[in-house]
């Protein structure tokens, strides 16, 4: 059996690539080649064209054929294309900007996407409403249109944002750079409280090979995936810090203008919960997590400081990268803003609850007419 991966140099490519090689398969790669891991097994073929490209696919794919294939990266919608023919089975993997709310708020009514967003959320509808977004939107019509038109069995995933070992560009880092920076307070919109659905990219190699297993089940359909447990930014923030035995003052301004976090959030979206369900994916293909997110995340920070101490110099590029002459402004004006809240008149509502605590048997209202 032979199975070809395109891309398979990411997160999730190795997990794929060995388990797939576990199930048997002969392994081959469709990449670049500008980007290689050195514990790619050696038995596995590279294949370097761009998969960005009608011409590029049809050279590398040229004469091919392969019992199943994973897509995770280049134009997706032109590999399911130059893919007909040479393979029963097509799963691919994108993203979720397609879900109408994710990147626009205000595009949905309530501002946002669903919470938890079902595969069936509405999508973008055209290129006007957003761009990136239809054009993933089109990339699932062309895969599954593939699977009506008998061409192949397909599968499409939509990853949500990945961590873990070989991420290119890890948000983590954002955090993990402050605190080699000795930075006490960090400055998170609306105290960090959004959810943005991330997965570790084993766990996410673990639901697309779930699919490999289980074809006539997963054929046809969209499955979100993403880890079991979510964590708020916040919680994110601290179990990084606490991996690096420190620990940070949150200091929360409104979404509006939390500048410099806006990078915390994928492709500089809002505060707004960017959380997907995937109970179809437990329920269909019985996932479950194989590394929890508790244990995922502080791997995910060991692996970067063992093997990228300083990120490739990404923070040495230009002046004030993190933007901390900005951060610090904005620190001191929510102090003081916060002081001057805290004179305002105000009653602190009482906790009890709404129900009587009778001292005795009695079938009247109680001493609040209850």
């Amino acid at each position: 059996m032979k199975a070809l991966v395109v891309g398979g140099t990411g997160p999730t490519g190795l997990f794929l690539v060995n388990g797939l090689i576990q199930r048997g398969y002969e392994v081959a790669i469709l990449h670049r080649g500008t980007h290689e891991l050195d514990e790619m097994p050696e038995e596995v073929e590279h294949i370097h064209v761009d998969p960005h490209f009608r011409e590029t696919l049809a050279d590398g794919l040229e004469g091919r054929y392969f019992d199943v294939v994973i897509a995770t990266y280049g134009r997706i919608r032109l590999v399911a294309e130059a893919l007909i023919g040479k393979t029963p089975r097509l799963i691919a993997v994108g993203g979720t900007p397609s879900i109408r709310g994710m990147v626009v708020p205000d595009s949905s009514f309530p501002p946002g996407m669903p919470i938890p967003a079902q595969e069936s959320a509405a999508r973008i509808e055209s290129k006007e409403e957003l761009g990136f977004g239809y054009l993933i939107r089109q990339t699932e019509d062309v895969v599954l249109q593939g699977q009506k038109e008998g061409h192949y069995e397909a599968t499409v995933f939509r990853y949500p944002l990945v961590y873990g070992p070989n991420e290119i560009s890890s948000f983590e880092w954002l955090i993990m750079k402050r605190i080699q920076d000795k930075r006490r307070e960090v400055i998170l919109p609306e105290g960090g409280l959004s959810i943005v659905s991330r997965g570790y990219g084993e766990n996410m190699a673990h639901a697309v090979l779930l699919a490999v297993d289980q074809p006539s089940q997963s054929a046809g359909k969209i499955y979100h995936c993403a880890d079991e447990q979510q964590l708020s930014l916040a919680q994110w923030v601290q179990v990084i810090a606490a991996t690096m035995d420190w620990e940070f003052d949150i200091v929360g301004v409104p979404d509006e203008v939390a500048y410099t976090a806006r990078e915390f959030f994928p492709i500089g979206t809002s505060a707004y919960h960017q959380m997907m369900d995937i109970s179809q994916l437990k329920s269909d293909l019985g996932y479950k997590d194989i590394v929890p997110a508790l244990e995922a995340l502080p791997r995910t920070v060991e692996w970067l400081l063992k093997y990228k101490p300083t990120n490739d110099g990404k923070f040495d590029k230009r002046k004030d990268p993190l933007q901390y002459a900005t951060e610090d402004a904005q620190i001191a004006i929510q102090k003081e803003a916060r002081e001057r809240l805290r004179t305002v008149e105000h009653r602190v509502k009482s906790t009890r609850h709404n129900y009587a605590h009778p001292k005795e048997p009695s079938l009247e209202k109680d001493h609040r007419n209850r």
